[in-house]
């Protein structure tokens, strides 16, 4: 199923490719447009911290990352992460568009492409973890129809040493509308 699910996508202008190497100059330059947002990350990609969390990202451990293109742009990141085919299950996350994006349906467009993209590879779940502080992304996914199951208490400590309770959202197959 992986061979199925990690692949490039495109929505006419819209394209995810597999992040690499070749990706890092040109996304560290994206990431530090809005070096305030990492504080609600689980991880920084601000200048500081960019190396080490890139080199985490691509290095695997159930991390499978793209780099996002708009026409001939790269605009930022998202993953599919820790997948569980047994389960059928995926999560959408380490997602980040450049702040000239934000607002503007983009986001939309390519969350349906994953989302689309899952659910045709057999994926029967998809999840969204999300900081309880990070109030956009929650809207965002409430907006694609997500549904907050509820909230892991303190689930994991961020790069900042903040103790995050993560709100577990999930979206199934069955109730897309796409």
């Amino acid at each position: 199923m992986l061979d199925r699910l990690y692949v490039d996508l495109a929505d006419g202008d819209l394209r995810l490719f597999k992040l690499t190497q070749a990706h890092r100059e040109t996304l560290r330059a994206v990431c530090a447009a809005d070096g305030d947002v990492w504080e609600i990350y689980s991880s920084s990609f601000g200048p500081d911290h960019f190396d080490q969390s890139f080199d985490a990202l691509i290095g695997g451990g159930g991390r499978m990352p793209y780099a996002i293109i708009d026409g001939d742009r790269l605009i930022g990141m998202t993953a599919w992460l820790r997948p569980d085919w047994s389960a059928q299950t995926v999560e959408i996350g380490n997602s980040y568009i450049h702040p000239a994006a934000r607002g503007t349906g983009f986001n939309g467009r390519l969350k349906k492409l994953m989302i689309d993209h899952a659910f045709a590879a057999g994926i029967r779940r998809i999840e969204f973890r999300i900081d309880e502080r990070n109030a956009r992304s929650q809207a965002a996914v409430a907006k694609l129809g997500g549904v907050k199951e509820g909230v892991l208490r303190a689930e994991r400590m961020t790069w900042t040493g903040h103790v995050r309770d993560t709100g577990l959202w999930s979206l199934l197959a069955k109730e897309w509308q796409g």
